[in-house]
């Protein structure tokens, strides 16, 4: 099914997931799309191996985590989510030689607390990971004294889409 792209959100210079300056980070682009979920996509690397052509589990967390985290912007541009719980079940291997995408949308937002599901798909659409997640919604000056220029915080050319075939 086709699903359209709503939006493409910000990058950071050196996160581990969204960090495009990070010459071992995952570089994932994220994307608001329609039925109110958030896509994240990324190529990952030798380097984020396990098993050889295969990518590491806790690489897989990380880009379910920041992918839970960041489905709060489709309602709230400028809030951050702080893990406070993430559970995940490893379903099938993810491997190392094609793009990755991740999926989650938002399950419960209360005022201080937020849940997101979400998964990464793997090319003919089946789940390889499923992850649920717990986060406290937070300023970005109550997590960290960078500003967002420090943080390279911004749109970063390139990757830009316009549908998504899920």
């Amino acid at each position: 099914m086709k699903r359209e792209i709503l939006k493409k959100f910000n990058n950071s210079k050196l996160c581990l997931v969204c960090g495009m300056e990070n010459e071992l980070g995952l570089k994932a682009r994220f994307y608001a799309m329609d039925h109110d979920e958030i896509l994240a996509v990324c190529m990952p690397m030798e380097e984020h191996q396990s098993y050889p052509g295969r990518l590491h589990g806790g690489i897989s967390a990380a880009l379910l985590d920041e992918t839970l985290g960041r489905a709060i912007n489709l309602t709230e541009p400028d809030a951050f989510g702080v893990t406070i719980g993430l559970n995940l079940t490893y379903r099938l291997p993810v491997p190392l030689d094609r793009e990755i995408h991740a999926v989650a949308r938002i399950t419960k937002n209360t005022h201080r607390i937020f849940e997101a599901e979400g998964e990464i798909l793997l090319e003919d659409g089946r789940v390889a990971v499923e992850a649920k997640g717990r986060y406290v919604r937070m300023p970005a000056e109550k997590i960290t004294d960078a500003s967002p220029e420090e943080m390279g915080y911004h749109l970063y050319e390139g990757g830009d889409l316009k549908e998504f075939d899920l």
